[in-house]
């Protein structure tokens, strides 16, 4: 069973249309009624998992093609497909076993999409909608579900990680995020960091020095961390050039990247220093997106450079909106959010709604 009733064509842009319809209606609401609980939230849940989990089996939206085909490789016991990452290779072995392809996408868009309604609810209690709205109205939320599926699922499951309360959880759901994909070691590297130095303004002063190290360095950096010696193929995107015309790498240092990554840490600076927000957990997400997102600054030109992005974008939507939800800090800070989630999606849908040719 899938939803092959709509065209291929304007599968994806019906959804970031969509999510426009539902951002322009809550931001009207923030403007009129302030916060407010909303049953909205339900029913946008269960039409991602919907929309997304039943879409149309095809290459047009990228790796799905990929996994449709090792699923069913697996099925006549041709493992030729397998990755290293152990953990997705046998949830898809198993699946490929018990399960339909169409069944078997639904389950990878509710391992994507529950976590971060859980994570929301935990956090946010009543006003969870307003996170799970920034989070799945995300620049990179719908790709990361259709076709960067096995990234998509490790970075919902680290999420999930880290709003556990016990350490025994957190370690748990980490290592499971790292078995789904490998290259969370990066952001768990970040999380780590920040358990044992929680400074904030000193991760913004080492972000900052990143842009010029990076400037100045040209592709230095992607050759020093390609020659560290890890055995993973993602670290070949770092110096094989733009071999599959990647947008990222075809324009070089990417400025409108780096202001739209620039968002989320001056956020973090804003209300950390500025207004004194002192809160542990968002101290440890904050640190752990500076950290993540100025990696990627330093490889920025490298082939795939969106696949390093993600390891800090997946987390920029809280980051953003926490503050917002846990306590009053601004005069009029319903309509400063207002604004803030019509802006945060306005990019989304810029850049994949009208900039992008399907």
């Amino acid at each position: 069973m899938s939803i092959d009733f709509i065209p291929l064509e304007p599968y994806t842009p019906l959804y970031y249309y969509i999510i426009l319809a539902v951002t322009l209606f809550v931001c009207a609401e923030l403007q009129n009624k302030g916060y407010k609980t909303s049953s909205l939230g339900v029913f946008l849940l269960f039409f991602i998992l919907v929309y997304m989990g039943l879409r149309p089996v095809s290459y047009y939206f990228g790796d799905m093609g990929t996994y449709a085909k090792i699923f069913n490789d697996f099925q006549y016991n041709d493992t030729s497909g397998f990755e290293n990452d152990f953990v997705f290779n046998f949830f898809i072995k198993f699946s490929s076993n018990i399960m339909s392809i169409n069944f078997f996408f639904l389950i990878c868009a509710f391992l994507y999409v529950f976590p971060l309604f859980l994570i929301c609810k935990k956090w946010f209690e009543n006003y969870w909608f307003y996170a799970f709205l920034m989070l799945v109205g995300s620049f990179s939320f719908w790709s990361y579900g259709t076709n960067g599926i096995r990234n998509g699922i490790a970075t919902s499951l680290f999420l999930l990680a880290i709003s556990r309360d016990k350490k025994l959880f957190q370690i748990l759901w980490i290592v499971l995020a790292i078995g789904v994909h490998k290259s969370l070691l990066l952001p768990t590297l970040g999380y780590v960091i920040a358990q044992f130095y929680n400074k904030p303004k000193v991760m913004v002063a080492f972000w900052l020095i990143c842009i010029p190290l990076s400037l100045a360095a040209g592709g230095f950096w992607e050759n020093f961390f390609a020659g560290l010696g890890f055995e993973d193929d993602r670290l070949s995107y770092l110096t094989e050039g733009n071999v599959n015309e990647d947008e990222f790498s075809s324009t070089g240092f990417r400025w409108d990247f780096l202001l739209y990554s620039a968002a989320g840490v001056y956020t973090g600076w804003y209300f950390i220093v500025k207004k004194g927000l002192e809160d542990k957990i968002y101290f440890w997400l904050f640190n752990t997106y500076v950290f993540a997102n100025a990696f990627w600054i330093l490889v920025i030109r490298a082939n795939f450079s969106n696949r390093f992005a993600y390891l800090s974008w997946f987390m920029m939507a809280l980051v953003i909106i926490y503050p917002f939800l846990k306590k009053q800090l601004v005069p009029k800070q319903n309509k400063i959010l207002a604004f803030v989630i019509l802006i945060y999606y306005a990019f989304t849908f810029l850049m994949n709604a009208i900039l992008t040719k399907y």
